[in-house]
């Protein structure tokens, strides 16, 4: 019986590790895909087969380490008995990846939304390249002139990384738009939880009566920063009111 040389073993053992690496790989991005899903029917989104990969290359860069924040300068700190009411920021002119999102529930707009920038974000862009995580994910939202109920037309945007800022790739999908937003003054104040229209009508409200002078303000237009994905569970976000030019 003929002897297996060592290269053919090397080449046999080669192959098998990397099958089961392959296979192992296969299974991470399953088991994700099915997360996302099951996440996805909770709030009537359907996450399709193509956001596997998306989904499981966001996964592996999503350490805090890895995220860039959106740099700021913080203006004032308003206390009460240690507790932190509210920060004012000036946030710089900057380059934003946007889609306008149009769905019957804020829920289904961010996550149909945060799903289209996660595309752009994971190589479907004029690079080919993974551009980063930035944090926070925004979404614009606008109320009626009375602040008692949300409108449905949302704006879900992207902060492009500092070193993409001159040249931003090209988003592979229309929908998406590259804006420059001018400076901009904000109000912050952060909360916990699920985003949908009460939470944030509350948030909203709670500001609003917090603040000194909120008429100082824009009283139709708001800003949800989301910190983490919409896929979890107890979020950290944050409500701006934004400062008239």
């Amino acid at each position: 019986m003929a002897e297996e040389s060592p290269d053919s073993a090397y080449h046999s053992n080669g192959s098998s590790l990397e099958e089961e690496a392959e296979r192992m790989e296969d299974e991470e991005q399953e088991r994700l895909l099915s997360y996302w899903q099951s996440v996805g029917r909770g709030h009537r989104v359907d996450v399709p087969r193509d956001m596997a990969e998306p989904i499981q290359q966001l996964t592996r860069n999503n350490n805090p380490q890895g995220r860039q924040t959106i740099p700021f300068t913080l203006i004032q700190r308003k206390e009460k008995l240690g507790d932190l009411l509210y920060e004012k920021r000036q946030y710089g002119k900057a380059k934003w990846a946007c889609i306008k999102m149009k769905e019957k529930q804020y829920e289904q707009s961010i996550c149909l939304g945060f799903m289209k920038l996660m595309r752009y974000i994971c190589e479907q862009n004029s690079s080919g390249l993974y551009l980063g995580i930035t944090i926070p994910i925004v979404t614009i939202v606008h109320t009626n002139e009375s602040q008692s109920e949300m409108t449905q037309s949302v704006t879900v945007a992207y902060y492009l990384p500092e070193v993409l800022q001159d040249e931003p790739p090209h988003p592979l999908d229309s929908d998406i738009i590259i804006e420059e937003w001018p400076s901009t003054i904000v109000y912050s104040r952060s909360f916990r939880g699920i985003t949908n229209e009460d939470s944030i009508m509350r948030e909203i409200n709670l500001l609003a009566e917090i603040l000194e002078s909120p008429e100082l303000c824009l009283q139709d237009t708001f800003i949800i920063a989301g910190y983490t994905n919409p896929a979890a569970a107890n979020r950290h976000n944050e409500i701006w009111f934004l400062q008239r030019p």
